[in-house]
């Protein structure tokens, strides 16, 4: 069996341990958001919900942002580095979707949601360089 030598020495003493644990706790925060109050959320999002019978959209958008951020929790709590690197990388789809959907609904006009979503897909993106620098990608 192939393991990989992981480096136990990350953890809460890491900017990039952080910089996950900010996006975790900060999705798991919208999608409650998107479950108490729909409506409100999703004109945060930048694109507001047109009828009531679009509510269950919006809790659907909050149930799988809650579990976005907790899939994190566990990498972050038991220091897995490499699987939390993978997994947040992986994760930049979203922002930069976000932020497609913004533009092809709202137009470029629409600068603060476009600012909210493309930086935080820059800031995953600067994350996922940090949690990946220094690591050795072998299998022993």
């Amino acid at each position: 069996m192939k393991t990989i030598n992981e480096n136990n020495k990350w953890g809460a003493w890491s900017a990039s341990f952080w910089m996950v644990l900010v996006i975790a706790l900060g999705i798991i925060f919208i999608g409650v958001g998107f479950i108490v109050s729909p409506k409100v959320n999703a004109a945060g999002y930048g694109i507001p919900l047109s009828s009531n019978s679009d509510i269950a959209f919006g809790r659907i958008k909050g149930i799988r942002d809650i579990f976005s951020g907790l899939a994190l929790l566990p990498l972050l709590l038991f220091g897995m580095k490499r699987a939390a690197a993978w997994v947040f990388t992986a994760a930049i789809v979203v922002p930069a979707t976000d932020c497609l959907i913004v533009l092809a609904t709202n137009g470029p006009s629409d600068i603060q949601h476009l600012l909210i979503h493309g930086l935080t897909a820059v800031y995953m993106v600067i994350t996922s360089f940090l949690l990946f620098k220094n690591q050795s990608l072998k299998t022993y």
